[in-house]
């Protein structure tokens, strides 16, 4: 026997099945139920012509696992034939020497999982759905069902003492800094430009370039309104080193510039004296 027969048994492979979809009510029952009990009994009707009508009744066993819940026991099966694709049924079975697989030497590990075993059990021919008779106990039972998911999932509860917990902080200290200063320059009254002329050129005496924020910082004034002073009276630097820099026109500067001195006298001076 080769390695791909003992991962796939495909002896089972042209058996025909049926995949059959169950409300969830019927499902519950089943897992509950004991392996060796009958949980249902179906029925096929053939009447010539026709197509054949399926049903499923389920034992009164099944019902009685839970005796007060009370769910219909008659369901009728809806056939679909399945065509345009291939569906199988599989299982898996695990021999018993690699459940403890943790406590096994590895060769004892690998010989175990190479003895699990992969079964088609059949392929799928036909898909059924499975829906209850609409009687009175079915009719009860969505009921019961509308009225638990209508019951809200959260409830007012009073409390009898405090209960501690951290609120979050209604606001920032630095969005608090931030509005009070942007109010502080809208309150920024407009000063004479004269005035504001002579605090600029105080202060170009000092320095030869200044960027915008320093400039406010001096005069005190808006942004806006000092912007219209300088382009009058200065120059805005584009290119490096002082770029993004103002600096006086021409017109306005008046930098001391210092004078060459020659301690040395030329070689002919020396001679004609």
């Amino acid at each position: 026997m080769s390695k791909d027969d003992r991962e796939l048994d495909l002896s089972n492979a042209g058996r025909g099945v049926w995949l059959v979809k169950v409300p969830k009510y019927i499902a519950q029952k089943w897992s509950k139920a004991p392996s060796n009990m009958d949980v249902g009994k179906l029925r096929i009707t053939k009447t010539p012509g026709q197509k054949a009508q399926v049903s499923l009744s389920l034992t009164q066993a099944v019902v009685n696992l839970d005796p007060e819940e009370k769910i219909p026991t008659e369901h009728i099966l809806d056939v679909s034939v399945v065509t345009k694709q291939t569906l199988g049924v599989f299982s898996h079975v695990m021999p018993p020497e690699s459940n403890n697989v943790n406590n096994a030497k590895d060769k004892e590990t690998q010989s175990a999982i190479e003895s699990e075993k992969l079964y088609m059990e059949g392929r799928i021919v036909q898909k059924l759905e499975c829906r209850p008779i609409a009687d009175n106990c079915y009719m009860q039972l969505k009921l019961e069902s509308i009225r638990k998911a209508s019951v809200p999932q959260r409830k007012v509860q009073p409390i009898d003492k405090i209960v501690q917990n951290f609120k979050p902080v209604k606001d920032h200290a630095h969005n608090i800094e931030y509005r009070e200063r942007k109010k502080a320059e809208g309150k920024k009254a407009r000063d004479d430009k004269n005035s504001v002329m002579d605090m600029l050129f105080n202060a170009f005496e000092k320095h030869q370039y200044y960027n915008i924020k320093d400039l406010v910082k001096i005069t005190k004034q808006p942004i806006g309104y000092l912007k219209e002073i300088l382009k009058e009276v200065c120059d805005y630097n584009m290119k490096n080193p002082h770029k993004n820099m103002w600096e006086l026109k021409k017109e306005y500067r008046h930098y001391k510039t210092e004078d060459k001195k020659d301690d040395e006298k030329s070689p002919t001076d020396s001679d004609s004296e």
